[in-house]
């Protein structure tokens, strides 16, 4: 099979890209409020409903974390389309896959330098 070329795996992978990256943004805004810190005034909040709230903020910061990885590496990919070197492992330069990439277009290396 023959390797796709830059123009074709742009209108493939940029669509999806782009709409990836405004849904994370989107669920980043709107989970701001839960990554707030946590009011420590006792006489509004019961202990348990504290350590609750705590909780959840940690699992929301944690969950941000990810997300901005995960932007980071779309980014990295937006980057490499328009340069044309998307799809092309990072180490040995040989074309990563058409499968591989519908999986995860953010994907840097082929399965041969991914081991």
């Amino acid at each position: 099979m023959n390797e796709p070329t830059d123009s074709e795996l742009a209108e493939r992978y940029q669509p999806l890209l782009v709409s990836k990256a405004a849904e994370l943004r989107a669920n980043s805004e709107q989970t701001s409020t839960d990554r707030r810190p946590v009011e420590l005034d006792q006489q509004s909040v019961g202990r348990l409903s504290r350590m609750d709230a705590m909780q959840q903020q940690a699992m929301s910061a944690a969950q941000e974390s990810r997300r901005r990885a995960r932007m980071v590496a779309i980014d990295a990919a937006l980057r490499r389309l328009a340069q044309g070197e998307f799809g092309w492992c990072s180490e040995c330069g040989e074309f990563i896959g058409i499968e591989r990439l519908d999986l995860d277009p953010t994907l840097m290396h082929c399965v041969d330098c991914a081991r």
